[in-house]
């Protein structure tokens, strides 16, 4: 099967899931569509919330949709975020030093919800969310105007009752995929997974790099036999010339650490807002530039 068949396919498995969950705005099922029309690579912009403030974070992530992400990814920030590199760390710790909570990043979702339609995900440790309860934070989150979450240390086989919950809610519930997740696990990941599949690009924490692992298209490409939904790659991407590669591979890249080092250089809410919108300007760009685009024979 063509790369040009299998993007066909995925579109046409995304629309069905769409219209069984039409009870409210499928975000992003429609961006990823969207996208998958004109070939081009997505843009998930990662923002921890509350770093400096939740009023800064408003104004980041605004300028970030508007800069052309496609999605966006709000950080939850949490006191032992084991899987994140030095920069997440320590904006994770300056948003609790501001007085940060989940209950205050979802007030942020709603009213980022009123000043745009760009797909937003709550991406967190469970441990937030199992303190409000599970049927408490999904009730929330979706009426704030969440589109999905994803639980870095939450694994399918212990997801049962948060599957079903958030998914009542028609809210996707986004799983982690890694290098060293085995065919079995995959399949797994795969069917608990729904919006897209976060793929990481290699084993650690998360981190700029200059170049992205060698191996990562022959990763894409095994995961993809397990998966029709589309993949972002996330980890370590930060320079056009990221963007330009995985543009033949992948369906989104993910950009984190290289926004939030940003913010923390920003010396106030707007600069901030003004140094993401260049980074997200100049990776979209790369991502509209046609370089490698998935089904135009690229492979």
């Amino acid at each position: 099967m063509s790369e040009r068949e299998t993007k066909s396919m995925a579109v046409t498995q995304l629309s069905a899931q769409a219209s069984a969950h039409h009870t409210r705005p499928r975000r992003i099922f429609g961006r990823f569509a969207e996208l998958a029309k004109k070939s081009e690579l997505g843009i998930v912009a990662y923002v921890t919330a509350g770093d400096p403030s939740l009023e800064a974070s408003e104004k980041i992530v605004l300028a970030a949709a508007e800069a052309g992400a496609d999605i966006i990814e709000l950080g939850v920030p949490f006191s032992d975020p084991v899987a994140d590199g030095p920069v997440i760390q320590r904006a994770s710790d300056r948003a609790l030093r501001s007085g940060t909570t989940l209950a205050g990043v979802i007030e942020l979702v709603a009213r980022l919800r009123r000043r745009t339609k760009v797909p937003l995900v709550l991406f967190s440790y469970f441990n937030p969310i199992l303190q409000i309860g599970l049927e408490t934070f999904a009730g929330a989150a979706a009426k704030a105007g969440a589109d999905g979450v994803l639980v870095t240390d939450l694994t399918p086989e212990e997801a049962v009752e948060y599957r079903s919950i958030l998914q009542a809610h028609n809210l996707d519930t986004i799983f982690l995929a890694a290098p060293t997740s085995t065919d079995a696990r995959l399949t797994q990941i795969s069917a608990a997974a729904t919006g897209f599949l976060y793929l990481v690009s290699r084993t650690g924490v998360t981190g700029t790099r200059d170049a992205l692992p060698a191996e990562l298209p022959a990763l894409v490409r095994r995961a993809r036999k397990f998966t029709h939904l589309p993949i972002a790659v996330g980890f370590g991407i930060s320079l056009p010339t990221h963007v330009t590669v995985l543009g033949g591979i992948a369906d989104a890249a993910v950009v984190g650490s290289a926004l939030m080092a940003m913010v923390e250089k920003a010396g106030s809410a707007d600069q901030a807002a003004a140094a993401a919108a260049d980074l997200i300007r100049g990776l979209k760009t790369a991502a509209r530039a046609g370089v490698s685009h998935r089904g135009t024979g690229a492979s």
